[in-house]
């Protein structure tokens, strides 16, 4: 049996949490300026870690490495059981031909890359967001992008940068449901709030993705499509989360946000430069390259809805396992088992729930998603061999970003069980009336190491309350911070910067996605922070319901 401890090092919460953001820096640092492959890194930020557990903390061997196998477990299942169905999917559709009629039939709508770089890393992407989430849009929007001609790297930062606002809407509002059942405050309250947060970042994000694209032209020659789009989402989930149905923020205002660009490219056709037309290069816009030549005769109508179908097909099985007798008949086949030999307590005594850990078998979006492949099968007319071959391909594509994961997430577990990461949030807590301004680092803290708004949230989420009745916050307003504030952690986690590498073929070049999106995640942060703090005040308190 292991008893947390907060302050190890001399009774000092500062002392101790300097101590325990040591694995963290050194991940981020090996990654960002050493420029390490992630698995590498990683495995080398899970011995810190360890070390720390054992030698300050005085976590015993056995009980650490139980830790960090119960986290390499979960890295696999459920998350990396997604990411691997949500790519075979895709494996499938490229193998068919059929990924090239959807790229032609995405570019029917606009030739214009940073009107397509809006419609599929953000909107399309919101919408696997809000029925998958774990990691499962950038991977199928990186690749989405790459077959649109843009470069490898920069679909991957195109897509981590646009997974942010609708991540807390995510997996049906799983992080917000999750939320409140630790904190004890109403989901339908919680997603209220978030929906007073996250539709004001997602107002910016489609302006930072033209950005990203083309620079300051980019901005000058489509802010307005960018903007409208943002302005729709942010609106819809607003409306939808606090007077509609929380679960269903994300896919309304995904399905609205493209209605509208794409009637705003209808009405008024944006100006296309010569570059903006062809690919990019990493670092800007690139001399015109030539493109694949498109086929003689137009695609056929029924190759088109083909070409849609697997996604039909995902959006369709996603939302009959969410209809209430269905989910609740599937919720059945789900066990959950203490993990054997793992014994802990929090410093008060009490048993830590991370020791349970859940077999959702039917429940999980990876099972799901690997449904929805198997229909894709037949409706793709894909052999059991053909298929069975994509499957083994996409295993060794993603073999790195897999071993990646599973030491992140065995990293963010014997943080979790030794007390590191509660030192840490403690510490930050005893900011006064000032944790208003911070509360969301907490949250992005905690994303940034498990690479989940639930994890984050289930982590960090009755601190930040407990934190609130001490300064005399409202304790709705800390909680939903939280969650806002971790949606901009995932864009630097290392799970989604090796599962954005491994969809766009940039294996152990992690390092240098990480430096090209570090900069927006701190930069959406301090906006977020900036707004929580004056919604703390009589400037923005209105807003708190």
């Amino acid at each position: 049996m292991y008893q947390q401890v907060l302050d190890p090092v001399a009774h000092s919460l500062a002392w101790s949490s300097l101590i325990a953001a040591i694995p963290l820096l050194v991940l981020f640092v090996l990654l960002g300026v050493f420029r390490l492959r992630a698995w590498v890194a990683s495995l080398i930020a899970l011995a810190v870690a360890l070390v720390v557990a054992i030698a300050v903390y005085g976590m015993p061997v056995g009980q650490a490495l139980l830790a960090t196998s119960e986290g390499a477990a979960f890295g696999f299942f459920p998350i990396l059981w997604i990411v691997i169905n949500a790519i075979w999917v895709y494996n499938m559709t490229v193998a068919t031909g059929h990924f090239d009629v959807l790229r032609r039939s995405f570019t029917s709508v606009s030739d214009d890359r940073r009107i397509q770089a809006i419609i599929i890393a953000f909107s399309f992407g919101a919408l696997i967001e809000a029925l998958a989430g774990f990691g499962t849009p950038v991977a199928v929007t990186s690749v989405m992008l790459m077959a649109l001609g843009f470069s490898p790297i920069k679909s991957a930062v195109l897509a981590l940068t646009a997974n942010t606002a609708p991540v807390a809407f995510g997996a049906m509002a799983t992080p917000i449901l999750t939320l409140g059942t630790v904190t004890g405050i109403d989901s339908d309250t919680l997603g209220a709030m978030v929906g007073r947060q996250t539709p004001i970042l997602a107002v910016f994000v489609p302006l930072v993705l033209v950005f990203i694209v083309d620079g300051a032209r980019g901005l000058r020659e489509t802010w307005l499509y960018a903007l409208v789009c943002g302005l729709v989402f942010g609106f819809a989930q607003y409306v939808t989360s606090n007077f509609i149905s929380v679960p269903l923020a994300d896919v309304v205002a995904s399905l609205l946000s493209v209605a509208a660009i794409v009637a705003a490219v209808r009405l008024r056709r944006p100006l296309v430069t010569p570059v903006t037309a062809h690919a990019f290069s990493a670092e800007g816009p690139a001399e015109p390259v030539t493109e694949e030549r498109e086929p003689a005769e137009p695609d056929s109508r029924a190759e088109v809805m083909r070409a849609y179908a697997p996604y039909a097909i995902i959006i369709g099985v996603f939302v009959i396992c969410q209809i209430g007798p269905v989910k609740e008949f599937l919720e059945r086949a789900t066990t959950v088992v203490d993990w054997p030999g793992l014994h802990l307590t929090n410093t008060s005594g009490k048993e830590l729930s991370s020791v349970a850990f859940k077999f959702n078998w039917f429940t999980t979006p990876g099972t799901q998603m690997l449904v929805a492949g198997l229909i894709t099968m037949i409706v793709l007319r894909v052999s059991v061999g053909r298929a069975l071959r994509a499957y083994g391909a996409t295993l060794n594509q993603l073999k790195w970003a897999i071993l990646t994961v599973m030491a992140v997430l065995g990293l963010a577990f014997v943080m979790n069980a030794s007390g590191q990461t509660v030192t840490l949030g403690t510490w930050m807590a005893g900011a006064g009336g000032l944790f208003a301004l911070i509360s969301p680092i907490l949250g992005w803290l905690g994303v940034a190491v498990t690479g989940s708004d639930t994890s984050s949230n289930s982590l960090f989420g009755a601190l930040q309350v407990t934190a609130a009745s001490q300064a005399d916050l409202s304790a709705t307003l800390m909680a939903a911070s939280n969650s806002s504030g971790g949606v901009l952690g995932k864009m630097i986690s290392p799970q989604n910067l090796a599962i954005a590498a491994a969809a766009v073929g940039l294996d152990n070049r992690e390092g240098d996605i990480f430096r090209r999106v570090v900069g927006w995640s701190a930069v959406f942060l301090a906006g977020i922070c900036l707004l929580s703090w004056l919604q703390s005040t009589a400037v923005l308190s209105w807003m708190v319901p």
